[in-house]
């Protein structure tokens, strides 16, 4: 093996190894097959895994061949293989480094490729109507982003502006990949240009906010019924002849947190329940993560869903058809980004991103 792999990441990658095999021998029983959500969860969780597995059984391979040479070379009751052995040795340490380093690469987002579906709250800033407005727009453009991927999206709750776009709005993203490539956009979208509603042309400043959450699945996360507390009410707000007349909101509070969880966007209780449940789930989820990872790593800068959350990640300058990741230090094309074609700047904050946890290992 190559000198500065620690047992501790071997032993972790022979884990995810076996794990992967395991998962190849759930997804070919037959009571998995029968079950068609059991069946795309477990399809995730492997494919999330296929490429780290494959780059490191290329690694040991690699290394073994290596270590084989190695022990040519010491012996040396052979000259004629040990000239062949000095000539071939470098050349496969090499890869066996390279090969190690694209493993540890993927290694720091095999978790957030297993995740298939994660949930976006969006909620409008600072700026009045241009801030809902805004809000809005970055509405449009993930989902433009998700069609080009392929990814389905559900709109969970929305609260409209009456100048158009929303106050807040949350979004259900399912599909391979989903977390992983949208889990860096948590933080302050801030917006500058001149707002429709502005009569003489001056550039406005306004934000969204944008929160990414990762989906659980039920076994994940201890959620006790006896916690929370539900209430069935009539809708409130503009909607039509169902507000105010017929019991569909559900409101849930977790008493042990406090987290507290609204929604009756459509005429159906059951529907408005299960939605309810599903993103109580996913933002307790969430706070136990974020908990989790401070403790683990405080000053780790990344981490989606912590404190940061809140700081100013990416400024749109529509005067300048400029946008720049603060994190990054990098401008890109608005009309591009704004339009969904956000896969250069996804591509550079997941490298960016998995430079700094690989520090970490």
């Amino acid at each position: 093996m190559v000198s500065n792999v620690t047992d501790i990441l071997i032993r972790k990658l022979d884990r995810l190894d076996d794990q992967y095999e395991q998962l190849g021998r759930e997804l070919l029983a037959g009571e998995t097959l029968a079950d068609h959500r059991r069946v795309r969860e477990l399809s995730i969780k492997r494919a999330a895994l296929e490429p780290l597995v494959s780059a490191y059984r290329a690694y040991r391979k690699t290394a073994q061949e290596a270590q084989e040479l190695q022990a040519v070379l010491t012996d040396g009751s052979d000259p004629e293989l040990a000239q062949l052995a000095r000539e071939e040795l470098p050349g496969l340490t090499a890869k066996a480094q390279e090969l190690l380093e694209s493993v540890q690469r993927r290694l720091v987002t095999t978790h957030e490729r297993a995740v298939g579906s994660v949930i976006l709250e969006i909620r409008a800033g600072v700026g009045g109507d241009e801030a809902a407005i805004w809000a809005g727009d970055l509405v449009t453009m993930y989902r433009r982003f998700a069609a080009e991927k392929g990814w389905p999206v559900e709109v969970i709750h929305s609260s409209p502006s009456d100048q158009g776009g929303y106050k807040s709005a949350i979004l259900r993203v399912s599909g391979e990949g989903a977390f992983c490539e949208l889990g860096n956009e948590a933080g302050i979208h801030q917006v500058k240009r001149v707002p429709a509603t502005e009569a003489q042309g001056r550039v406005h400043t306004s934000t969204a906010t944008v929160a990414v959450l990762p989906e659980p699945q039920d076994v994940q996360i201890a959620l006790e019924p006896a916690d929370v507390k539900e209430m069935i009410t009539t809708a409130q707000g503009p909607g039509g002849q169902n507000v105010n007349k017929v019991a569909t909101a559900v409101h849930l509070i977790h008493h042990p947190t406090g987290i507290e969880v609204r929604i009756q966007d459509t005429k159906s209780q059951s529907q408005n329940r299960q939605s309810a449940w599903r993103l109580l789930r996913a933002r307790l989820y969430e706070q136990q993560r974020a908990k989790a990872e401070a403790e683990r790593a405080e000053a780790r800068s990344s981490m989606i869903g912590s404190a940061k959350r809140a700081e100013k990640i990416r400024t749109y300058r529509y005067k300048d058809n400029l946008v720049v990741d603060h994190r990054l230090g990098r401008s890109f094309s608005l009309s591009d980004i704004i339009t969904g074609q956000m896969q250069p700047l996804i591509d550079a904050l997941i490298e960016h991103n998995t430079a700094e946890r690989l520090a970490q290992l």
